[in-house]
């Protein structure tokens, strides 16, 4: 690997922007989920994408992939799908009239990875894929194998096909840093579309860093979010937030009680420093406002909270929920 100097947040901030005007070249009408999705990645972690079929997930995942200049597979998750076909098997082969074991590596061996409808694999072959997130390593017979930085997991499901479906449980949805929800286009957005999808010619995302030297900045990069500075008052918000959604028996007036039967965990305090410290990055400084905070709120928490029966009878949401109970925090903090 390509090592490069130690990264100036000026630079970082440019080519920020041109990973952003690449993908949304390409991503018509996307641009939170874009910045979303480069935030989280930058931050280090991984990305839980939910939308109906047809928003152009898998394209996103594709171009994110072409526009950082790194390695690319897709895995289409479905019921029989196995481990072995996501991590990799020992096959034996013949060496020199002998036969021996020879691992054959599978598709996790890249650096950006798609598993599309995640919530359609077993959760055997789910909690295969989860490990290896989280370790960053593969053991197959014995012998682990580490996978090659970085390595980011851009996971898919369709929130409407539940049929069939083997619903991620709640201590793997906290191995994704974001999950982020994609909308429909407006009109203009979809006549855009229409005018780059349907013509001979389709708008194809270009490598923005030289490939040789793509890994050693992005490591590079990930070190410089790290090293932003985030003063104590804003440390304190972000326990307060994070606090505000855990039910409470103490007696106390608290929302979050009668809407959520548990809050989010110390994880995802982390999350929202992570990303919030990327913002601060994109927006020319090196050190995390509240504003940074609350850009992040959502994609960070939402899959880390679960519903009491009384919300869902309610039909509330996640995103919904959390924003009736981070409002009035957001509202008393100062810059």
């Amino acid at each position: 690997m390509t090592h490069t100097p130690t990264l100036h947040p000026d630079e970082f901030h440019a080519t920020f922007d041109r990973l952003r005007g690449e993908l949304s070249r390409v991503i018509v009408g996307q641009a939170e989920v874009v910045e979303s999705l480069l935030a989280a990645f930058f931050a280090g972690g991984h990305v839980l994408l939910e939308g109906v079929p047809g928003l152009g997930k898998t394209l996103l995942a594709k171009s994110f992939a072409q526009a950082l200049g790194l390695s690319f597979h897709r895995i289409q998750c479905t019921p029989d799908l196995m481990p072995a076909d996501i991590l990799g098997t020992q096959l034996v082969v013949d060496r020199d009239g002998r036969k021996v074991f020879e691992f054959a590596k599978g598709p996790v061996f890249t650096h950006i990875l798609l598993a599309d409808e995640i919530n359609r694999a077993t959760p055997k072959t789910q909690s295969a894929l989860l490990e290896a997130m989280g370790e960053q390593q593969v053991t197959i017979s014995g012998k682990t194998y580490q996978l090659e930085e970085p390595f980011f997991v851009i996971a898919t499901q369709n929130p409407i096909e539940m049929e069939g479906t083997f619903p991620l449980p709640e201590a793997q949805l906290d191995r994704f840093l974001f999950k982020i929800f994609v909308g429909y286009p407006s009109p203009a957005e979809l006549s855009q579309i229409l005018r780059q999808t349907t013509t001979a010619e389709t708008a194809v995302a270009n490598a923005t860093l030289p490939r040789e030297q793509a890994q050693g900045w992005i490591l590079n990069a990930r070190r410089l979010v790290r090293e932003v500075l985030v003063a104590r008052a804003v440390e304190e918000y972000v326990v307060r937030l994070v606090t505000a959604t855990r039910p409470n028996d103490d007696g106390t007036e608290n929302p979050a009680k009668r809407l959520l039967r548990y809050g989010a965990s110390p994880r995802g305090a982390q999350a929202i420093l992570m990303g919030a410290k990327v913002f601060a990055l994109i927006s020319g400084r090196v050190n995390v406002s509240f504003e940074d905070v609350d850009r992040v709120i959502l994609p960070a928490l939402n899959h880390r909270v679960i519903l009491s029966f009384e919300a869902e009878a309610e039909k509330r949401t996640a995103p919904d929920i959390l924003t009736e109970l981070t409002q009035p925090l957001r509202r008393t903090s100062d810059q």
